[in-house]
């Protein structure tokens, strides 16, 4: 019996149209040309479940055509910008959850939920061969930095956001206990959380019982963070090159019996430079 599964986060960036500054570069950052990237990436990582941040309607169609045309069978589990993908040869879905983040924050100034992109996806899967259960859930949190003398203001830039985080991260986390609750099931909680691993919203969820995958990982855990410069002006060539605790893509684990989480990854080959800033990461477990 076959019981490692592959579990995916992977933010694929919100760019349907291409920009003029990449067409003027000769490039194109459509999302019918980055989708061949995504596959690309999917069909030599094959995992199991995939939770996307940043898929519009657009790129969901696109990758679920695209899998379906490549011979990979995956179900969608519709989740606006944060869908859920998965494997039904191997899993059946059990129960399902979707929900976005409230936009304004009692005490709070301005909003803290661009166009309601910011969500949660929470799916509990049954094994098809083991029978055993166990909950994945996919969120996107709050964007923006708090300000600093350095950096006052600016598009980027909102108090409250390191706040925001941390109540949005709280809800989910929330959430996946009454599913844990319910089902009594290892939960793995992935996503892009805006935020890195010593700050507030991650230690908080720490402090509540998650554990994060690279610190329970038994075979490999990944220090880089994943992350490069791809954006509607343009890309780079390169992998920034900062600490573990920098990153902000994150596998969070609650429940799960020791010696679950086997390895911890990000994959970041060369040719994924022009297809998103965030490089996808997962964790092999058995359950």
């Amino acid at each position: 019996m076959d019981r490692r599964l592959r579990l995916m986060t992977h933010n694929i960036w919100n760019r349907d149209e291409n920009s003029p500054q990449w067409a003027e570069k000769g490039f194109d950052c459509s999302a019918e040309v980055r989708v061949h990237g995504l596959l690309r990436v999917y069909r030599e990582t094959q995992p199991d479940v995939i939770g996307c941040q940043e898929a519009s309607v657009r790129m969901a169609d696109l990758l679920k055509e695209g899998l379906t045309a490549e011979g990979m069978n995956y179900t969608l589990i519709w989740g606006r910008f944060t869908p859920i993908l998965y494997r039904p040869d191997r899993l059946e879905l059990v129960d399902s959850e979707f929900g976005t983040y409230p936009e304004h924050i009692d005490g709070m100034e301005g909003s803290f939920n661009d166009v309601r992109s910011k969500s949660w996806n929470i799916a509990v899967f049954r094994v098809k061969e083991s029978g055993r259960l166990f909950l994945f859930a996919a969120t996107h949190l709050w964007w923006k930095t708090e300000p600093t003398a350095e950096n006052p203001a600016g598009r980027n830039v909102q108090e409250g956001s390191d706040r925001a985080r941390e109540l949005q991260l709280a809800l989910l986390t929330d959430r996946t206990l009454e599913y844990y609750g319910k089902y009594g099931c290892p939960a793995f909680l992935v996503g892009d959380l805006n935020t890195g691993y010593l700050t507030p919203a991650v230690q908080t969820a720490l402090r509540a019982g998650f554990r994060h995958a690279h610190d329970i990982a038994e075979e490999y855990a990944e220090e880089a963070v994943g992350y490069h410069y791809c954006f509607p002006d343009g890309f780079e060539t390169y992998y920034y090159d900062r600490p573990f605790e920098r990153a902000i893509d994150h596998i969070l684990v609650y429940g799960a019996a020791p010696g679950t989480v086997k390895r911890f990854e990000r994959y970041s080959p060369d040719y994924y430079y022009p297809v998103s800033d965030h490089s996808a990461a997962y964790v092999d477990v058995e359950i």
